[in-house]
């Protein structure tokens, strides 16, 4: 796949990205847990699948809180241009109803 250039802050610089083929394919996930600690947050993405007592984590991405407000604010304008074209995304209670706290602070998503 062709590296993909992405503009870095000073408008001379770019960063080029490459993208491996068994990447881009992707992994499907509907859930992912987020734990932090003072210095990272660890974002885990799941794969439930229904009738099945047991999750796996397909991918986990760590980051520093920086770059996790980096990212909340890049998914809420890509969310917000999305429903500009597309309409309202509409939040439904699918997510598992029992506990899955695995120690720690977390979130769902």
């Amino acid at each position: 796949m062709e590296d993909d250039k992405i503009p870095n802050n000073s408008p001379d610089q770019q960063i080029n990205v490459e993208l491996p083929e068994e990447i881009a394919e992707g992994i499907y996930s509907n859930l992912a847990m987020i734990a932090h600690s003072n210095s990272e947050f660890v974002v885990d993405f799941i794969r439930l699948m229904p009738g099945v007592p047991k999750a796996k984590v397909k991918s986990r991405i760590i980051m520093t809180p920086d770059h996790a407000k980096r990212l909340l604010a890049a998914l809420k304008d890509n969310i917000s241009k999305y429903e500009a074209a597309f309409g309202k995304i509409e939040s439904g209670s699918e997510g598992p109803s029992f506990p899955m706290n695995f120690g720690g602070t977390f979130g769902e998503a």
